[in-house]
Order: C-alpha cells, then structure tokens, then sequence
C-alpha cells in the first residue's frame, strides 16, 4: 500500500472510530492536530508518513473517555497498522508517539524522543490553544458537568499524574493548570510562534471572563 492510499484508509478508519466522539476529541480535533502537524512538519527534518500517521492516530481512543487505560489506544492504533502492512519501524515509532504524547499533568518524564513526536505533540497542544482551545476546555467541562468557575477552589500546579487524571476542578482551573503552560513547553520553532499568539488570546479571554463575573462590565 502506498502512502496516499495508507494515509486515506487511516482518515477513514479514524472518522468510524470517533463518530460518537467528544466533540473536543473528535475528527475535526484530529484534522486540525494533522494539518497543524503538516504545516509544522514543513520547517522541521522529518519523516512525514509517521508525522501523518501519528496525528491522525494519536487520539484513537483517548484514555479519558475508556476508565483511564492508557494502552486501549495504542493497541487499536497497532493492530490497524499491522492489518495494512506498515514497515515494523514506523508501526513502533508511532506507536510511541500516541504514548507520549499526552501532557498528564506537565510532571511526567517522556520515555522517548523524536523530532516527529516533536511536531505531533506540538500540532496537539496548539489545538489546546487560543479560540479552539477555550471551547474544547468548556465544552469537556460541560460534557463532565463541572462548574465553569469557583474562586473558592485554587488552581493545583503540582498534581501528580494521577491526580490529574482525577481532577474534577471547575473549567477555568484546567486553564492554569495545563493551557497556560504550554506556551513554554512548545517543541519546534514554528509551534512556538503560533503558541504566542493563541496564549495572547487566551489571556484576553480571561481577563474578560473576570471583569464580566465580578460585575466590571
């Protein structure tokens, strides 16, 4: 098979999977994180099949939404692949990209590195960012009934993994405990630059949000 017609069975057997999806987890989550990913891999040295491969795979069955195991995803990725031939090593390497790719907290060590993780993550994390960014924070909130806001409970900036997984703070919390932070743990150059802007954006937006629940405006 190839790569145009491996690339188009993948989209295809992505769009059945997530057709009940979260709707921040969903298809149009995965095109964006794979044209994000494109458009990065663009400026970056890198094997583009399992950049393609690893966005469009890297959300298959996130953890969140199947009681928190973590392996469902990686063995529904492995065994697509493994049914349409793909080389052993690309099979591996994106099988390691959809393990490590998750930010889980911020306080957890990847067991493994590549420059295609690199952009994958980063194209992951922009569609954590900006307008995108704050509609898929509260539309998952709504989706978990969390309260928008409390000014009783604080932000945990040192929550364990596990802890985080677990964490069923209002919506604004996860904007410091995870959006805001990943300006600074961008991977690539052009991640970077796209990040400043969306942060920017995300600051104005919770300006406004305080000046509106404290009656500013």
């Amino acid at each position: 098979m190839n790569d145009a017609a491996l690339i188009h069975a993948t989209i295809t057997f992505v769009k059945q999977q997530l057709a009940d999806a979260e709707g921040g987890h969903d298809w149009f989550h995965i095109q964006r994180v794979y044209n994000n990913a494109l458009h990065i891999a663009e400026t970056e040295p890198c094997n583009f099949t399992v950049v393609k491969l690893g966005a469009l795979l890297h959300d298959i069955a996130d953890s969140k939404f199947h009681n928190g195991d973590e392996t469902v995803g990686p063995r529904m990725a492995r065994k697509f692949l493994e049914s349409n031939n793909v080389d052993k090593d690309i099979i591996e390497h994106v099988i390691a990209i959809i393990e490590n790719i998750s930010f889980k907290g911020g306080n957890t060590e990847r067991s493994f590195s590549s420059k295609e993780l690199e952009i994958v993550q980063d194209a992951d994390r922009l569609d954590a960012l900006g307008a995108i960014g704050i509609a898929r924070a509260f539309n998952y909130g709504g989706f978990k009934n969390r309260a928008l806001h409390d000014p009783n409970i604080a932000p945990n900036l040192n929550m364990s993994k596990e802890e985080y997984k677990k964490s069923t703070a209002p919506t604004l919390n996860h904007f410091y405990e995870k959006l805001l932070l990943l300006k600074n743990r961008m991977n690539t150059q052009t991640g970077k630059k796209i990040a400043e802007g969306r942060h920017i954006y995300m600051e104005g937006f919770l300006a406004q949000f305080y000046a509106e629940w404290d009656g500013e405006l």
